[in-house]
């Protein structure tokens, strides 16, 4: 199937997509203030520049969209024009996601990675039902995790997706 847009229509609206202070880390963000933790944003000295850092509690928070950083829910597809491109950079940053996750726990930090489907979308988790989840993981856990649409679980970088032959 062709793209439904032109190729300098398509570069416009990737490049219009942000890397920071999107809505799903202002939703995060504000929990995070709600339950009175305080926090500092987009660490740059710390290993994949981290979206939340909870000092106080040895935590990182990254917030990752289901489609850049290859989630199996229903909010990734796989792209059906340069399918292949799209698979090979979707690929890097699942490698670069596990490189710096692997970099963070070795210097004794715990990360949770809160997918965008958890955030957003038909199936996404209520702000209590997210609160609680983050509450119990940033004060009593030892463990690094995610949250998504099925609640918390233990975290598992996912390999990266593979080009299949049409």
């Amino acid at each position: 199937m062709a793209d439904v847009h032109s190729p300098a229509t398509r570069s416009k609206n990737m490049r219009a997509i942000g890397t920071q202070n999107t809505a799903i880390e202002k939703r995060l963000a504000t929990l995070l203030n709600d339950a009175g933790f305080p926090f500092t944003v987009q660490d740059a000295t710390l290993p994949g520049k981290p979206d939340f850092v909870l000092e106080a509690y040895r935590c990182i928070l990254f917030t990752h969209g289901c489609f850049w950083h290859h989630h199996d829910c229903y909010l990734f597809k796989v792209p059906e024009t340069r399918t292949a491109f799209w698979l090979n950079k979707i690929g890097k940053n699942v490698e670069r996601d596990a490189r710096d996750i692997a970099q963070l726990e070795a210097q004794g930090w715990r990360v949770m990675v809160v997918w965008e489907c958890a955030l957003r979308g038909k199936q996404k988790l209520s702000d209590v039902a997210l609160r609680e989840r983050l509450e119990e993981w940033i004060c009593a856990s030892t463990d690094s995790a995610q949250i998504d649409t099925q609640g918390i679980a233990p975290l598992s970088v996912t390999s990266p997706p593979r080009t299949t032959s049409r």
